[in-house]
């Protein structure tokens, strides 16, 4: 499988949340489902085949966290020395249409979150910046036609 980037903080966000996954949810759902077997019939038990359920997707997470953590490979943004747009930088821009001055930083899929000005390095308007320096105009394709954003800065932090 290949590498994929994350930054710093998202590694230690998904490691935060596999610590809360195994150490305080797991043990809780685990003491849900003994709780609920003690009512008795299994069959018809809704306690029982909720914590159940809830058991499957807190296993699922915690095994899908592990994998990323395993193939992911981290980009210290304060480590960079470049004057290109590339992953983890904090870009200004100009957007033409809006006439108003934008932020974002590109960040890896699971870090993604578009009302903290965070896009995924896999989004059309984060493609569109990559290799980019200050000044240049990226054109963006959206679905309701084209964008156009000047960098105004590019920083690293």
């Amino acid at each position: 499988m290949d590498k994929f980037p994350i930054t710093v903080n998202g590694e230690r966000k998904l490691r935060e949340e596999l610590d809360h996954l195994t150490n305080i949810d797991r043990p809780r759902v685990i003491d849900s489902i003994s709780i609920a077997r003690e009512h008795g019939d299994l069959k018809e038990n809704a306690e029982y085949h909720a914590a159940r359920e809830q058991q499957s997707f807190i296993e699922g997470r915690i095994k899908d966290i592990k994998l990323k953590l395993s193939n992911a490979e981290i980009v210290d943004p304060k480590k960079i020395t470049t004057d290109k747009v590339v992953f983890s930088a904090k870009v200004k821009l100009f957007d033409f249409e809006s006439e108003k001055e934008i932020i974002y930083s590109i960040v890896g899929d699971d870090e993604a979150d578009i009302k903290s000005s965070m896009i995924s390095i896999n989004s059309p308007i984060a493609r569109s910046l990559i290799g980019k320096v200050e000044g240049d105009i990226a054109l963006v394709e959206t679905p309701s036609g084209n964008k156009e954003f000047e960098i105004l800065n590019i920083s690293y932090e």
